[in-house]
């Protein structure tokens, strides 16, 4: 039973993360935080953190994880072209998918040691 709630809750932790990235990256200016990093960092951590959190949620169904982690990257890039006050670029995309990939290969690295680890 425990199982299965921290694995809702783990759906639940990615799905807010992507609608906390898409919040930040199509919302208005004047709410976007500010970490003091430079922003190729803040995009490349917030989309690795994104992707472990979805390699996670999501073990079974990789390729799912994958699409709706790396498809968000693009489509945000390109609603930012929709935005008056944002500019989507290629290099801005590269890096969020960049994150995006490592994120998921730690999250699907971590769960299979996890279940190895467990199953012992």
């Amino acid at each position: 039973m425990l199982q299965v709630e921290v694995h809702v809750l783990l759906r639940i932790a990615a799905g807010i993360c992507l609608a906390a990235i898409a919040f930040v990256t199509l919302g208005p200016l004047e709410l976007r935080p500010e970490s003091g990093m430079p922003p190729h960092l803040e995009r490349f951590i917030a989309y690795a953190i994104a992707g472990t959190l979805f390699a996670v949620a999501y073990p079974r169904y990789i390729l799912f994880a994958a699409a709706i982690v790396l498809g968000a990257a693009v489509l945000f890039e390109v609603l930012q072209l929709l935005a008056p006050s944002r500019h989507g670029t290629v290099a801005d995309a590269v890096v969020k998918v960049a994150g995006g990939l490592v994120g998921l290969c730690a999250g699907w690295a971590a769960r299979s040691e996890w279940r190895t680890a467990n199953s012992e």
